[in-house]
């Protein structure tokens, strides 16, 4: 059999192809899908960035903004269990996962602005916004995992990093003349989602490394329930979660009631979130990777919820006083109440035997998604009902459990497993 020339440019074609999906460095493909993330995660926070005039628009009650927030969480969750419960990840290409999921994120977050009179639609596009970021978040993670044998804390670290940045972005967006307005600001958080698909689509080649994390199953849940170490780790990641997504759905709210008045630059009160959020979270989302893979999961991420839960009992006194005070506060909150996030997952990878390690991170991750929404609530109803003094301090509550649980962990033998050997 004969090649013909156009058998042969194809070869060569297909060859080149081959060659590129290998051949770039596993940071430069961390780079992509982390900026990828970034875009695709600015549609999570896009309706509570601009709570306040749609509720003004809208007529809204104050517990009708609230479900706004957790409508997001609650199809997260939904998409999440959906995605694992039939494997999508391994019958779909994660890459490709990843392109579409951001684009329908982008269209229904787009399509609420189209609505806009018909509040259980709005609950429903929120939460399908929340759905096919399921198919965002936790895919960019097995993605960088495929890519990354060693240094996989780190990596992981730094895509949180992005995910953080792209969760504050709308309250960058918000300072941009432009954008201000709030369907100019959810239509332009979606044209980022866009961006994200494509940038994904024509950037990113498929991984070098096929290796894949067993799929969920539902009764393998006893097998990971039972499993002490594994519960642990998973205690202390629903700690870390009933504070981290409550203080950002409810911080720009506290900063702005609490300079109300005061006559302070408004790009200081818009973009203050976007710092202490996103600035100030993708640099403890770096350092705490850092410190878990050279001192020790449990000593990082107990270290992280010891400051975090403090600041969360703190940060109340000082509402309608000195702002720097508050700002400071704000921006170190926002450092540590991200740092040990990628731990807690990291940690199960480490722990739980490889047929339970899908079902494991599920678990985790849907739990805690779903404790979340019973945060966000309780500080909107606390701020709403006793003022915002007081709004905050229940979150210290998650630190509490979860410093108890990893301590707990750190003294058991199986903690020799975490971050090799480091506890």
């Amino acid at each position: 059999m004969f090649l013909t020339d156009k058998d042969t440019s194809l070869s060569k074609g297909s060859n080149i192809r081959r060659r590129k999906s290998t051949v770039m460095s596993p940071w430069t493909a961390l780079g992509i899908i982390s900026f990828a993330e970034l875009l695709a995660m600015s549609v999570w926070f896009s309706a509570s960035a601009v709570a306040g005039p749609i509720t003004q628009a809208w007529h809204l009650t104050p517990g009708d903004t609230i479900w706004l927030t957790t409508a997001v969480q609650w199809g997260f969750v939904a998409g999440a269990l959906l995605s694992a419960t039939i494997a999508l990840p391994d019958r779909v290409s994660p890459r490709h996962l990843l392109v579409v999921s951001a684009l329908v994120a982008a269209i229904s977050n787009a399509l609420f602005v189209v609505e806009a009179r018909h509040l259980v639609v709005e609950l429903a596009l929120r939460a399908i916004t929340g759905a096919a970021l399921a198919g965002v978040y936790p895919v960019a993670v097995q993605l960088v995992s495929r890519w990354f044998n060693k240094g996989r804390g780190t990596a992981i670290g730094i895509l949180i990093g992005a995910l953080t940045l792209g969760s504050a972005l709308p309250h960058l967006l918000l300072g941009i003349g432009v954008l201000s307005q709030w369907r100019a600001l959810m239509v332009g958080s979606s044209a980022l989602a866009v961006l994200s698909s494509a940038i994904v689509q024509f950037l990113l080649p498929n991984p070098p490394n096929k290796a894949r994390v067993p799929a969920f199953e539902w009764r393998s849940l006893g097998r990971v329930v039972r499993n002490r170490p594994v519960m642990l780790a998973n205690v202390g990641y629903w700690g870390h979660m009933w504070e981290l997504y409550a203080m950002w759905a409810w911080l720009a709210g506290f900063l702005a009631a609490s300079w109300h008045g005061l006559h302070l630059p408004l790009l200081l009160v818009v973009w203050a979130p976007f710092v202490a959020i996103g600035i100030a979270g993708a640099f403890g989302s770096v350092l705490g990777g850092w410190v878990a893979d050279r001192h020790g999961r449990t000593f990082a991420t107990i270290a992280a919820m010891a400051i975090s839960g403090s600041i969360a009992l703190l940060i109340g006194i000082t509402y309608q006083r000195t702002w720097w005070i508050t700002l400071i506060l704000a921006l170190i909150w926002g450092v540590f109440v991200i740092a040990d996030s990628g731990q807690f997952s990291t940690a199960v990878t480490e722990l739980s035997p490889a047929e339970l390690l899908g079902s494991a991170l599920t678990f985790q991750m849907a739990m805690g998604f779903l404790i979340t929404g019973g945060s966000i609530d309780l500080v909107g109803w606390i701020s709403a009902h006793y003022g915002w003094h007081w709004a905050f301090e229940v979150l210290a509550i998650g630190p509490m459990i979860g410093i108890l649980a990893m301590w707990r962990l750190r003294r058991r033998p199986e903690a020799l497993q975490l971050a090799h050997g480091k506890r």
